[in-house]
Order: structure tokens, then C-alpha cells, then sequence
């Protein structure tokens, strides 16, 4: 229920209207969980699947879109490719430009080390995270990060916590 506030002649009169029947309200990207708890993700980068884990039962699994280049591990910024290794959940994004997205804690500091090694910046900013309409399931796409469809971002975004550990394999 909206309410508005309309004045007239220097007095307010208050007017209610209900969205409900209107058809003009958007359902809610914010959804809520309450199955067995996700304790950790295992991205299988070959098989383009990622699989969410309660103990060592898969709770769902994903078809998933990787880097533009993603066969090797991330090295560097700009390389295209997917970090391999394990890494953490360490924030989440409500209003990506990506619909919803939830932040790996890449690099982590065997990157930073090898990145310095090479005389390169490891890159950052690796997400998991919704799709644009143009790049719905086609082939590999993004800078480094994971992709999946909106609607399965949804449900990530809500079964996910902040701190539970992902592990990307080739």
C-alpha cells in the first residue's frame, strides 16, 4: 500500500492506492532460503558447472558463462580468465550492474605474490553475477568473473553467505 499526499487549498488530504492489482510492480529480486545451509561452493570450470554444497551434498547446481579466456588460472588484470584456487565469499553487490552479484575474495595473497613476481597487477573485482539480456547463455563472455542467468542469481544471492569458501577448479 502507497500512500500519497496531495494538497489542496493548503490542506493535505491523504489518498491511498494499491499497487497490488495494477500490474505495474516489479517482483522483488530479493528472495529468501530456507533449505539446508550452503557451506561451500565448487566451480568445475571445464564442465562450465557450478555446484552449491551443504557438507558434501550438492543443493543445486548451475550451467555457468566464465572469462573470454578461460582455460589456466588468473594471473594477471585484463587476462580473461577465471581465478583457479580456493578463495572466499567476501561481499555481495544489491545493485550490480549485473542484476545481483556476490564477490570472491580474489586475489588472495599467493596471487598478489605471483602477480608482483611477474611484474603484473593481479587484477580484482571477481564476482559471481547475473547475465545482460545480450550475452543470455552464449559463449564465454566475461572479464574473469562467473555468470549465471538472473533468476538463478537470485537464488545464489539468497542461499550464499558472506564467508563460505569456493573452490575453482579448471
Amino acid at each position: 500500500m502507497i500512500t500519497r499526499r496531495f494538497l489542496l487549498g493548503g490542506s493535505a488530504v491523504l489518498a491511498a492506492a494499491s499497487l497490488a492489482g495494477c500490474g505495474t510492480t516489479a517482483p522483488s529480486k530479493f528472495k529468501s532460503y530456507s533449505g539446508p545451509p550452503v557451506t561451500g561452493i565448487v566451480v568445475n570450470k571445464a564442465a562450465r558447472r557450478m555446484y552449491l554444497l551443504s557438507g558434501s551434498t550438492a543443493v543445486r547446481a548451475f550451467d555457468i558463462q566464465l572469462g573470454g579466456d578461460p582455460v589456466g588460472p588468473k594471473r594477471m588484470e585484463g587476462d580473461g580468465k577465471t581465478p583457479e584456487g580456493y578463495y572466499m565469499i567476501n561481499r555481495r553487490n544489491p545493485n550490480s550492474s549485473y542484476h545481483l552479484s556476490i564477490g570472491i575474495s580474489y586475489p588472495n595473497t599467493n596471487d598478489v605474490a605471483l602477480a608482483e613476481a611477474m611484474g603484473v597487477k593481479p587484477g580484482g573485482d571477481i564476482f559471481i553475477h547475473g547475465t545482460p539480456h545480450e550475452k543470455h547463455r552464449t559463449t564465454d563472455w566475461t572479464a574473469g568473473c562467473i555468470a549465471v542467468t538472473n533468476e538463478e542469481m537470485e537464488d545464489i544471492y539468497a542461499m550464499v553467505q558472506d564467508g563460505t569458501t569456493i573452490l575453482i577448479q579448471p
